[in-house]
């Protein structure tokens, strides 16, 4: 065979495949050693894909929407073009399509802007799209702890031991039993509810945790009210917090010899407050604020 030929059926050739995962057609000597690197190659290249042959794949990581950040997102790549690759895998259900490891705020802009996307692609099973969708969770900083938690949730659901875990979140065991309690204690329906909360981290998601079994599920949702998740958070938080005592507070008008009321006293059992009113008043305030350690060293002594 020409080494034109022989070059070609290395490009071309379908590889073999062993206990389902893809083989170079040649594994050994020189022949085996020039296969290699061109699937490296073929792996470090960076493709133009349709967006309209892209499906979604793996698990879900972001709780909102985040209509304005994708509109952000797509006025950049409009101005600048796309900076940085996604990363995608073959469709295993239907030829000819691509499923996203990540990058999908990416494919959604450039789907909107009628671009093709730019990307690598790997060969990858559905354990290692989620390993390598974790890894990448892991590295960004706008995914925030109950997201992040979230995720570790539906890699326990679908039966990936703590190591894995570990290792695809690039965190301890340690963080990822904070993050399995805080999503075994607050119901799914209630965090959905709240959003992403990026204001709320680790601590207060395990008060709130800490609290949420003093209620059903609906009164949790129910609670989760506000115009922002984090506004949410804090309204689901504050119906689970004891309220505090009522601080009964007395009014006394301050009412002076010659009949005129000059302010108001009001009283508590923690505090006492003279509010002093109208120019007669507000004159007096002056001459109380002088000779107010004078007053005050005339209390003490009468107090012996």
């Amino acid at each position: 065979m020409a080494r034109k030929d022989l070059l070609k059926g290395l490009m071309e050739a379908p590889a073999a495949k062993v206990d389902g995962a893809p083989l170079p057609r040649f594994e050994r000597g020189a022949i085996g050693a020039v296969s290699k690197s061109i699937n490296d190659l073929r792996s470090r290249a960076i493709i133009d894909v349709s967006p309209e042959l892209i499906d979604n794949a793996g698990l879900k990581d972001r709780l909102d929407a985040d209509a304005e950040g994708l509109a952000d997102l797509i006025a950049s790549i409009r101005d600048y073009g796309q900076q940085v690759p996604v990363l995608l895998r073959q469709n295993p259900h239907q030829e000819g399509r691509y499923e996203v490891v990540y990058g999908r705020r990416r494919v959604a802009a450039l789907k909107a802007l009628n671009q093709p996307v730019k990307a690598l692609l790997r060969q990858l099973n559905d354990r290692e799209l989620i390993v390598a969708q974790g890894q990448e969770n892991s590295a960004r900083k706008d995914l925030s702890f109950i997201e992040k938690a979230g995720f570790a949730a539906q890699m326990v659901r679908l039966g990936f031991d703590r190591k894995v875990i570990c290792d695809a979140l690039s965190i301890d065991k340690t963080v990822i039993s904070r993050m399995l309690t805080v999503t075994d204690a607050v119901p799914e329906a209630v965090i959905l509810a709240i959003g992403s909360a990026p204001s709320a981290g680790r601590d207060r998601w395990l008060a709130l945790a800490k609290l949420a079994p003093r209620r059903n599920q609906a009164q949790l949702v129910a609670a989760a009210v506000g115009p922002s998740s984090d506004s949410r958070f804090e309204a689901v938080l504050a119906s689970l917090q004891d309220p505090r005592p009522a601080n009964r507070a007395t009014a006394q008008a301050l009412e002076m010899e010659n009949g005129r009321i000059i302010g108001v006293a009001r009283r508590s059992s923690q505090k006492t407050v003279i509010e002093l009113r109208g120019p007669e008043g507000q004159e007096f305030g002056d001459w109380l604020l002088f000779e107010l350690e004078s007053a005050y060293r005339n209390w003490l002594e009468s107090k012996g």
